[in-house]
């Protein structure tokens, strides 16, 4: 029987922290439609994220209407390519369901830390499918509220163009773990 440990250290190890160091912001996309299968796959993986006390307050828009998309991109600070993606997830926080065990704390902060946790899931199963996929943060809230119709205590917290890529961006920089990195204290 196959402990834990070594199931853990087999290559599937090795394909999530490639999957975490390829995975790039992608802003271009073909026109190649992305299946409905593949969307289930991207919120299949952004549930299994973990939430504060398993709450799981995440809600998914599946947006693949030509004008919602260009709503979307001009709330989005006139971010074009949101509307040249084939489909645009807004992943929204449900306050009520953080606030009902947590109070303010689930509302001001787990909400958006188990949000945010499922988008990275999201991001890295857009990679291991081949997809590309940006996270956008810059939005007026309102206005995608409005857009949306979400009911008065479901907040968007990201907006996630995927799509099959159109660019292979560089690595980005990253500071070294010498400079990040601290042992019991500052």
């Amino acid at each position: 029987m196959k402990s834990l440990n070594n199931e853990w250290m087999g290559n599937d190890v090795l394909d999530v922290l490639e999957a975490i160091k390829s995975r790039r912001s992608i802003r271009a996309y073909t026109g190649e439609k992305v299946s409905d299968e593949k969307v289930r796959t991207l919120i299949d993986a952004a549930r299994w994220a973990p939430s504060a006390g398993n709450i799981q307050p995440w809600e998914f828009v599946v947006v693949r209407d030509p004008v919602t998309k260009r709503k979307l991109s001009a709330a989005a600070l006139d971010q074009t390519f949101i509307e040249e993606a084939p489909v645009v997830m807004v992943v929204c926080a449900n306050e009520d369901r953080s606030s009902w065990r947590y109070g303010r704390r689930g509302v001001n902060l787990y909400c958006l830390q188990d949000t945010a946790a499922a988008v990275q899931n999201m991001l890295l199963a857009a990679r291991a499918l081949g997809l590309g996929a940006c996270w956008i943060g810059a939005f007026r809230e309102e206005e995608v509220e409005r857009i949306l119709k979400t009911p008065k205590a479901v907040r968007p917290v990201a907006i996630v163009p995927v799509g099959h890529p159109a660019e292979k961006p560089r690595a980005p920089q990253k500071r070294s773990m010498g400079e990040i990195t601290h042992y019991e204290s500052f």
